[in-house]
């Protein structure tokens, strides 16, 4: 394996800090769901700017004309998967939430084929089929919860439709461009996106809870630069299907989280559901056209 045992490593800590941001978001109680999305990305921005500057210099932002308008767009799905995302755990349990917004191997494999001509393999239709059935599980408990819940996964799986756009839109550009020329200004216009919509919103970025302050600044240093940062650092030297094996632990250290610390319990259909969906999520990210894709 390239990158030696630092790579293992490296994983099994991304992984463990994206698995707190459900928890950090839970524990967000005053803050409106526009609100965490845009503190999140706008200090994981403030940032990253000056680290990737010092890093980069002035190649930071040496952009293509044609690259541009794909980070841009990518900025834009990125912001709304994590309003999307962050407005569904108001609603439904961690473990719902996590699971179905993690389905976007699958998603991705379907946008491939409507847009770009890739037919799904036997092994893709059967992770959708499988998935599906998942979702079924854990929509017929959630709907014995309450329409809110039932709300909440749908509100995941729209966060999952947008990661997978996201992924989409920058797959070429992922390839041609540096990391950081890459995260730093799609954070950016997520960050700008998401502060357009609170103002629009009429919703006001101060007078929160001083331990929500706390808990915004943890999701961005934690979950987004450190998380997502060392998962991005990680396609470097294994392949996406390694690093989407990986990230299945998300759902799980995410729901020991919010048991030991939110006492959220989890309903055996909400496991089994789960456990069909991390089935047909890996058995999608395995799929060479999804590993494409995401990577």
């Amino acid at each position: 394996m390239r990158g030696g045992g630092a790579v293992p490593l490296g994983l099994t800590v991304g992984v463990l800090s994206i698995s707190t941001a459900a928890v950090l978001i839970k524990l967000c109680e005053d803050a409106p769901p526009m609100i965490i999305a845009a503190w999140r990305l706008a200090i994981a921005t403030l940032v990253l700017v000056p680290l990737a500057g010092g890093i980069r210099g002035r190649r930071l932002f040496e952009l293509t004309r044609s690259q541009a308008p794909y980070l841009l767009l990518a900025g834009v799905f990125l912001g709304a998967h994590f309003f999307l995302w962050i407005t569904s755990l108001k609603h439904t349990s961690v473990l719902s939430s996590v699971v179905i917004v993690t389905t976007n191997p699958i998603f991705i494999g379907i946008g491939s084929f409507f847009l770009f001509g890739e037919r799904p393999s036997g092994r893709l239709i059967a992770a959708i089929g499988i998935a599906l059935v998942g979702g079924v599980l854990i929509a017929l408990s959630d709907a014995g919860a309450g329409a809110g819940s039932l709300r909440g996964d749908l509100l995941a799986l729209g966060g999952a439709v947008m990661a997978s756009c996201y992924f989409l839109v920058s797959r070429k550009v992922r390839q041609e461009v540096h990391i950081l020329s890459y995260i730093t200004p799609v954070y950016g216009v997520a960050a700008v996106v998401l502060v357009i919509g609170a103002v629009i919103s009429g919703e006001r970025f101060t007078g929160y809870q001083g331990s929500t302050y706390v808990y915004l600044v943890l999701l961005a240093i934690g979950p987004q630069l450190l998380g997502h940062g060392t998962l991005a650092w990680a396609l470097r030297y294994v392949s996406a299907t390694t690093v989407a094996v990986f990230v299945l632990g998300e759902p799980i250290g995410s729901s020991v989280l919010a048991y030991m610390v939110l006492e959220e319990s989890v309903t055996p259909l909400q496991v089994a559901g789960g456990g069909l969906i991390l089935a047909g999520i890996f058995l999608a990210s395995r799929d060479p056209d999804t590993q494409q894709a995401a990577g």
